[in-house]
């Protein structure tokens, strides 16, 4: 006879299952990008000396909401056949591995406003949700489930992933629970060389993965650099293709340049 375990499967993780279920509808145009951050690490660790200690998910989440407030038709949501809904703020939901019922689950935590909040506002926010405990009663890390949120994992897996179809056809809805800009850094998990590409319902979703030593061409020369590759989704339904390659060659450039390390630029 098979020797076995049998775990307790955690309800939260439903709700992952039903957003890569609904996020398989979604034309997402995926762009696997390497970027080189050997200047931008040196300028961080400059900052973390000289004015605050930040993280470097922080910083990213604060240089992408820069860029999007730029290019915002990249966080739009479509509305029914003819209109798109532009939000003036980014929201990044964002997600924290957290221990429940013994195991690993992500959890969302959804950044408010992260274009207008300092890198010292995100870094802190993206470590008390890391050191929160956490029950079967967040849905989010920033409040508890009401009754209606508890009563979505009672149902069954079609009535649950109406439920993501409704809130995709409001975006007013969508972007109050979720945010219209997610951010995963899963890839940065085990020393994996390459790129993972996530599943999202949300218009644009960035997938970190890990910075790794490779050789770079600078100045006509070849160098050791440091080099991290991220995946980003963008939604083919609200932009072209010639927009979205725009948007990605300003993100490269704030990102290699790294943008808001500087005194002048660090409470933009």
């Amino acid at each position: 006879m098979a020797n076995y375990r049998i775990h307790t499967f955690p309800t939260s993780r439903l709700a992952t299952i039903d957003v890569l279920e609904t996020g398989k509808r979604k034309h997402h145009i995926a762009g696997m990008i390497e970027l080189d951050v050997t200047e931008s690490r040196k300028k961080l660790r400059v900052y973390k000396r000289d004015i605050h200690p930040v993280s470097f998910t922080a910083w990213l989440v604060k240089v992408i909401s820069y860029t999007l407030k730029e290019f915002e038709m990249v966080a739009s949501y479509r509305k029914g056949k003819r209109k798109v809904i532009v939000f003036e703020d980014i929201n990044v939901s964002i997600v924290v591995e957290k221990e429940l019922a013994g195991q690993k689950v992500p959890i969302p935590l959804v950044i408010e406003k992260a274009n207008e909040a300092s890198l010292e506002s995100i870094t802190d926010l993206i470590n008390e949700a890391r050191n929160r405990t956490l029950t079967e009663q967040d849905v989010v890390l920033q409040r508890k489930a009401d009754r209606l949120e508890r009563l979505y994992y009672l149902l069954p897996g079609f009535a649950r992933r109406m439920f993501w179809k409704y809130m995709l056809k409001h975006p007013l809805l969508a972007f109050r629970k979720m945010g219209n800009v997610a951010l995963t850094s899963v890839g940065t998990i085990g020393n994996v060389k390459g790129w993972f590409i996530p599943t999202s319902v949300h218009p644009v979703c960035f997938g970190i993965n890990n910075i790794s030593k490779k050789p770079v061409v600078v100045d006509d020369r070849i160098e050791i650099r440091e080099v991290l590759n991220m995946t980003i989704l963008l939604d083919h339904d609200v932009m072209d293709g010639a927009p979205m390659a725009r948007f990605a060659g300003k993100l490269t450039q704030n990102i290699e340049k790294g943008w808001g390390l500087v005194k002048d630029q660090a409470s933009v």
